[in-house]
């Protein structure tokens, strides 16, 4: 979630600096988080709580949290195929055997989980 909430501000107004420690789920916590207002003499970050964004509201950022989740949510059928794709040596083995050694039994299987992959991890 916090890498979320990073991605969202970054998304609504790149470049702000901003700093917290554990999640941001909640409009507590949006308020509780250390906005950079500048640097003292040392070189250290000067924070506040009180959020000098005023294009960053929570329900702004919560928004944009929640699309960049339906997003990631969206494309789940492409990470499963991802995972359950035979390998590439498979492939290339099977591919080899076909086209060298004109035997297409393994291609003919790889084709078989290949296809049995997509249809059973379907786009949306």
């Amino acid at each position: 979630m916090s890498n979320n909430f990073f991605r969202a501000v970054k998304n609504l107004k790149p470049s702000t600096p901003v700093s917290f420690s554990g999640e941001i789920e909640t409009e507590e916590d949006f308020n509780k988080i250390g906005w950079k207002i500048g640097t003292d003499e040392n070189g250290i970050s000067i924070k506040t709580t009180t959020n000098p964004h005023s294009e960053l509201t929570w329900t702004l950022v919560k928004a944009e949290m929640d699309r960049l989740d339906a997003e990631y949510d969206a494309l789940e059928y492409a990470r499963a195929r991802d995972r359950a794709y035979p390998k590439v040596k498979e492939f290339m083995e099977a591919y080899t055997e076909k086209e060298i050694g004109e035997d297409s039994t393994k291609w003919d299987a790889y084709v078989v989980k290949y296809n049995k992959v997509r249809s059973d991890n379907q786009k949306p």
